[in-house]
């Protein structure tokens, strides 16, 4: 039996509840919207806690697979310097507000589909999604993950 790795059976799990391709566009937009914003929210509390955060997630992601764990490295990166020179004073309401339009989003995408988002099963799906955006990304560039 062939070694199946790990991110590989994530993937496809998550890959189960978002085949409908208007889901799947959805997804590519609103999944790095609610990563970059939910990064907002952290920010606004301590960029400390934002930076943390990022720093957990990708311990997580280098145990899935490094080259996405490099990817979500230069992704949330970009993200926290973008951060860095937003007007302070206006993260935490455009993030806020941008957050919740995106996970709406993100039902409607559902409702197209049919199916429940996959964190309502497992948690760790809500750190697969960006992965899964990710891939896509990998895929049009032939890059291995």
């Amino acid at each position: 039996m062939p070694n199946i790795r790990t991110i590989d059976v994530l993937l496809e799990q998550y890959s189960a509840s978002h085949l409908h391709p208007t889901n799947e566009w959805i997804h590519i937009v609103c999944v790095p919207t609610i990563v970059f914003t939910l990064l907002g929210l952290l920010w606004s509390l301590h960029p400390v806690v934002a930076i943390a955060v990022v720093v957990a997630s990708l311990a997580y992601y280098f145990k899935l697979s490094r080259p996405f764990a490099l990817g979500m490295l230069l992704m949330s990166g970009s993200m926290l310097a973008i951060l860095a020179i937003l007007p302070q004073s206006q993260i935490l309401t455009v993030s806020l507000s941008v957050f919740v339009l995106a996970w709406i989003g993100q039902f409607i995408g559902h409702k197209i589909e049919g199916k429940k988002p996959s964190f309502f099963d497992d948690l760790r799906f809500l750190l697969i999604g960006p992965l899964f955006v990710l891939g896509f990304l990998y895929r049009r560039l032939r890059l291995a993950y």
